[in-house]
């Protein structure tokens, strides 16, 4: 571990930021979720909506929280806390340009704890979906050590008609994600991920390769990239911008608590750039990988599960299915581990910071209530079926309510915050310290994107899904 002067821990490593940020971004939002909410929205036309706001929204919304945690050299939660002058008294973060009223000075805190409690929020619904996955990882390798063939249909229907299972894979799953977090920085999270990201990308390359040989590979990539703009509803926008925070995992507070560990002479456009260039390879790679699998496999059904309805059918008919299947849902929970270190790490860094607790303990706690809120979801599928709205369960609607709503408000509050109240000069410092004239104008771009394009393009994107649920 490598301290530094402000803050006890930071990145051993360029390289040790870039993986975890990278690690946490694409997580399994990207190979799960991704490929569903493209098939509800029609394909290529949502596709073109979510690379131009990843870029024109996403990377402007994720420099910032960089910004706040590397200047702040805290968390969410205690970077809020500094700002509004409450227990910490580190008024030198504010623009003196800028007149806080008391109301946001009493309101900037509550920013810090809703963020904390959607990560938490979140972590509970990732975690119960990672142990689906880990479900069907060790059906297909306990089938191939026997020889045997496995039966999507039957093992998908155990799966969801059994809650308790759901459970306890998903204590499973955050079992280990506590324990490697509950390392310290370098020897936990770094390590770790210094090995999974790198072999989760060949895997997808190898998998998306693999994929594009099938006879619907044409068909599905038609799909996945010609426009078709018709097929667009009034929630594609609010879908394509929950979308791009949950991938990007901003306003969740993940990239404060990342940016706090980040040495001074990282830069943070360059950071915020490569990170989502990657993400969104990655999430076209997934597609690349997942489509010709469901159009070949026959299944118009989108949804959570429709990952897990079409790929372990369809593995059963194609030529090394079962090899092909452990490669693929290994990919699926690295990713989703790497994320859930991501979601589990921010909230152990709020911890450590506001409650002064030990890193291990504020793991196994963290983890501990995220299992608690997981019951819901992990019982959606069977005990709580009957919950349902618009013919969408439980699950379906905490992941709507969550990443459609909840995390745009959150990732714009924080990013206001960051335009507005965080100090100027300081901002300017991360952009203009290497090149002057160059850094001044990507920092009044980036300043323009956010007070004057980002909260209107936010605001329209929810004002569109609330006119599609009264219409619906």
């Amino acid at each position: 571990m490598k301290p530094s002067a402000s803050k006890t821990t930071v990145w051993g490593t360029r390289l040790g930021f870039y993986l975890a940020a990278v690690g946490s971004a694409f997580g399994l939002g990207n190979l799960w979720r991704f490929p569903y909410v493209v098939a509800e929205n029609g394909g290529g036309a949502f596709v073109l909506l979510y690379l131009m706001l990843a870029f024109l929204i996403g990377t402007p919304f994720l420099v910032a929280e960089l910004s706040l945690g590397k200047i702040s050299r805290s968390s969410i939660l205690s970077a809020m806390l500094k700002l509004s002058g409450d227990r910490y008294q580190v008024r030198a973060l504010e623009d003196p340009d800028f007149n806080m009223p008391k109301w946001m000075r009493a309101f900037l805190p509550y920013i810090g704890k809703v963020a904390l409690l959607l990560t938490l929020s979140v972590l509970a619904y990732y975690a119960v979906i990672s142990g689906w996955v880990l479900h069907f990882l060790i059906q297909l390798v306990l089938s191939s050590a026997k020889g045997e063939l496995v039966n999507p249909e039957s093992s998908l229907q155990f799966l969801l008609t059994n809650g308790w299972l759901q459970f306890t894979l998903t204590a499973v799953h955050l079992t280990g994600v506590a324990f490697i977090v509950a390392k310290d920085l370098e020897q936990g999270i770094e390590k770790w991920l210094g090995y999974s990201v790198p072999l989760f990308g060949m895997l997808v390359v190898i998998l998306a390769y693999r994929s594009i040989s099938l006879d619907q590979s044409q068909a599905a990539l038609r799909f996945l990239f010609y426009p078709d703009f018709s097929k667009l509803k009034a929630s594609s926008l609010g879908q394509a911008l929950g979308h791009v925070m949950f991938t990007l995992s901003v306003g969740f507070g993940v990239m404060v608590t990342f940016g706090s560990y980040l040495r001074e002479r990282a830069s943070l456009p360059i950071a915020g750039f490569r990170v989502t260039t990657l993400d969104c390879l990655i999430s076209l790679g997934a597609g690349i990988m997942i489509f010709p699998l469901v159009i070949y496999g026959g299944f118009q059904d989108a949804g959570p599960s429709l990952l897990f309805h079409a790929v372990p059918k369809l593995l059963a008919q194609i030529p090394g299915g079962q090899l092909f299947g452990i490669g693929f849902f290994l990919c699926l929970y690295l990713a989703s581990v790497g994320a859930s270190i991501g979601l589990l790490e921010t909230v152990v860094a709020n911890l450590r910071e506001t409650r002064r607790v030990k890193r291990s303990f504020a793991a196994w706690a963290a983890a501990g209530l995220a299992l608690l809120i997981a019951i819901w979801p992990a019982l959606s599928t069977n005990v709580l079926s009957s919950l349902r709205f618009n013919g969408h369960g439980l699950l379906e609607l905490w992941d709507a309510a969550l990443i459609n709503w909840f995390l745009p408000v959150v990732a714009l509050l924080i990013s206001q915050v960051v335009a507005w109240v965080l100090s100027a000069e300081l901002k300017k410092a991360e952009f203009t310290e290497e090149q002057a004239s160059s850094g001044e104008l990507l920092y009044r771009h980036w300043i323009f994107l956010l007070r004057y394009l980002a909260p209107p393009i936010v605001l329209l994107a929810l004002g569109l899904q609330l006119v599609g649920l009264l219409h619906h």
